[in-house]
């Protein structure tokens, strides 16, 4: 019986999320499974991953063979190198002392990548929300100065119609005593 480490989905269609699993290999997709590992949502940004760490190192020192997605998975969570570096130790490469040094060495710049990101995509938001606001800022003050040239243009007209009228106003006055 050859046995995989993989994904069974879970959730809704267009909204799924999956369960990290050992299963046999002949059994369905999400059918059923030896042991439940973790879970994987890829709805979250990014994409969130719990589980045992030393349930599936165990697994795979036992032969169980990872998907291509779960092994990707366990690659990006350090299982895969922590499982070479003991197959290291088992040969004599170098001592376990050696080898969690490494590991612990590994996972420090790992952490570090990863917030690194995040700062990353923190400080990309801020500027993009910044130069949004800039943006925003200059359409408004666009619009006030349309606005408040067109109530220039306004009072001008009001004050020309109030004028003509009184030189209207006035000439048809002055004009009609000098027909008399």
């Amino acid at each position: 019986m050859s046995v995989k480490i993989r994904l069974t989905r879970h959730g809704k269609k267009g909204f799924a999320f999956y369960h990290i699993v050992v299963a046999d290999s002949r059994a369905p997709r999400d059918g059923r499974y030896i042991e439940r590992l973790g879970v994987y949502n890829p709805n979250t940004n990014p994409a969130s991953i719990e589980f045992d760490f030393d349930k599936a190192l165990d697994w795979l020192q036992k032969g169980a063979q990872p998907s291509d997605t779960c092994r990707s998975i366990l690659s990006d969570k350090g299982v895969m190198l922590k499982k070479h570096l003991l197959e290291g130790v088992k040969k004599g490469a170098f001592t376990a002392d050696v080898a969690e040094q490494k590991f612990q060495t590994w996972m420090k710049e790992k952490e570090a990548k990863v917030q690194a990101e995040k700062d990353k995509s923190v400080k990309e938001k801020e500027a993009d929300k910044k130069k949004r606001l800039e943006a925003e800022a200059k359409v408004k003050e666009a619009k006030a100065q349309a606005i408040s040239e067109k109530l220039a243009k306004e009072e001008a007209a009001k004050k020309t119609q109030e004028a003509t009228p009184e030189a209207a106003a006035e000439s048809t006055e002055t004009e009609a005593p000098a027909a008399e």
